[in-house]
């Protein structure tokens, strides 16, 4: 029941407030779905839930999408999201580098954890730091923004706050802003999704499938919920102060992984 509260509440809190912010669904979801399950297990189920949600905020907003831009940005990211996503599995594959005894329990440090810690700290101080909100790039680096997005996106599932400093100045009206950025996460969810399937669905997931599926399931139906409230209220929230929780939270996560006790 535990896992189901902690993670059912971050997907819907977290949807409700990710489509004008830096950051995701998956920022988020990804480290509660590692507090009960291995790293890659919880990249993977996250990207699940990401997807789903993403379509579903597509048929909300998707429609405003300018497709010019859906083509420059998305489809080079999801070429870069495949090769984040290779990365990821070949780092769940290196052996442990550090173990050490705490408090009675044994702990390690791996390889993919310490990446996606580094990861997970970077993007939290950039939310942090007063020049995250200013971060933008010209519409000439477009290609070059949507696959530095999607490859972190393969690797940890952070391509938000990449995505968003690299559309924000495209001069997009609020709506296309909104619709541009799911269409371009749907298409990079799927390219990493197909990474995901070959490498982790068919082994890791069978080591937690009943309460794995359970917890996709449900994770998915608390971010649509959090979605279609979150459509609802996009005039009326402002971010600042949940993002700089959310930082300061990502960055004790962060740190927690790194280290192994994670």
């Amino acid at each position: 029941m535990v896992p189901y509260l902690i993670i059912c509440g971050v997907a819907l809190l977290v949807a409700a407030l990710t489509l004008f912010s830096g950051f995701g669904l998956g920022t988020l979801l990804m480290p509660a779905f590692a507090l009960f399950f291995p790293l890659p297990v919880a990249v993977a189920a996250t990207a699940v839930v990401h997807l789903a949600n993403n379509l579903f905020k597509v048929g909300l907003l998707g429609k405003n999408a300018d497709w010019r831009v859906v083509l420059r940005f998305a489809f080079p990211g999801a070429l870069a999201a495949i090769v984040g996503a290779a990365l990821l599995n070949l780092f769940a594959d290196v052996p442990p580098l550090l173990s050490y005894a705490l408090g009675g329990q044994e702990h390690s440090v791996t390889l993919v954890k310490l990446v996606i810690s580094l990861v997970i700290i970077a993007f939290a101080v950039l939310e942090l730091s007063p020049a995250g909100d200013k971060l933008a790039f010209d519409r000439k680096y477009l290609a070059a923004g949507g696959a530095l997005s999607g490859f972190f996106g393969g690797l940890s599932g952070h391509q938000g706050a990449l995505r968003s400093a690299f559309l924000i100045k495209l001069g997009l009206s609020k709506e296309a802003f909104v619709g541009t950025g799911v269409v371009s996460a749907v298409i990079v969810d799927v390219a990493r999704l197909l990474v995901y399937g070959l490498a982790f669905y068919g082994v890791r997931f069978a080591q937690a499938s009943g309460e794995m599926a359970g917890l996709v399931i449900a994770a998915t139906v608390a971010a649509f919920i959090g979605s279609f409230i979150g459509a609802r209220l996009l005039k009326k929230v402002t971010l600042r102060g949940v993002q700089v929780i959310v930082g300061v939270l990502l960055i004790a996560i962060g740190l927690g992984m790194g280290s192994g006790l994670i």
